[in-house]
């Protein structure tokens, strides 16, 4: 009975883990048409002298989130700052992919953030002329990056496109941890930053897991407290 009962648990945490997982991969995001296309590859802290298995994974995400048919038009910008003495997290990215995956599109280098905020800052100015923006990362962290964006530059979060940065049974035991980790990555932010008409079609206010109920109707947003947002 205790065996079926953990069995039973097991089963239920990894189809939560799957479920929430590709609930976030898919929020703020809509099926915005264009050519010219940017995938950002947000690092994850690296202070050895080669890319970890983190961004080795977030690497492969970001590669195969280029359309097919679209290489030529399509840039792919790791961003990452320095975690140690060495090289960026940005430039282990770019080595592994070039170097390691055989990329051979455009790859643009962004070297100084240490947060999340700082990533979505610092690559504003290299998004200006994109027609489809994926960002590329775990997706609660990757959802994240679009709700800084949606603050930063709502005219640039309309351009935000899936990336393939969920699949089906990728991660599966360790989906779990992720989804109790994203929980408490997205609690800093509020319901409606995280809820966009492009969510469920049709059903804008549904709410996203792992937000803060939104505001009263017509109070101000809280202000940001001192330093930038992780």
């Amino acid at each position: 009975m205790l065996r079926t009962g953990l069995a039973v648990a097991g089963v239920v945490a990894l189809v939560w883990g799957e479920w929430l997982n590709r609930r976030w991969s898919r929020a703020l995001t809509g099926n915005r048409e264009g050519v010219r296309e940017v995938v950002v590859v947000l690092g994850y802290r690296n202070p050895q002298a080669r890319a970890n298995l983190v961004n080795r994974w977030r690497v492969r995400a970001g590669l195969r989130s280029v359309a097919a048919g679209r290489e030529r038009d399509t840039r792919v910008i790791f961003s990452g700052g320095p975690t140690g003495t060495g090289a960026t997290e940005a430039q282990l990215m770019a080595g592994y992919a070039t170097s390691v995956l055989g990329f051979g599109g455009t790859v643009l280098l962004e070297t100084e953030s240490r947060t999340t905020w700082e990533n979505v800052t610092n690559v504003i100015p290299l998004l200006e002329d994109a027609d489809r923006i994926k960002i590329v990362s775990q997706p609660a962290h990757a959802l994240k990056a679009r709700a800084y964006l949606r603050r930063l530059r709502p005219d640039l979060a309309d351009r935000l496109v899936p990336a393939d940065d969920y699949r089906f049974g990728e991660w599966l035991l360790v989906k779990p941890l992720l989804a109790a980790y994203g929980l408490r990555m997205l609690r800093g932010l509020e319901d409606d930053e995280l809820r966009g008409p492009s969510l469920v079609r049709g059903t804008a206010r549904t709410r996203v897991p792992g937000s803060r109920r939104g505001r009263a109707a017509g109070s101000p947003r809280a202000p940001f407290r001192a330093g930038r947002p992780a």
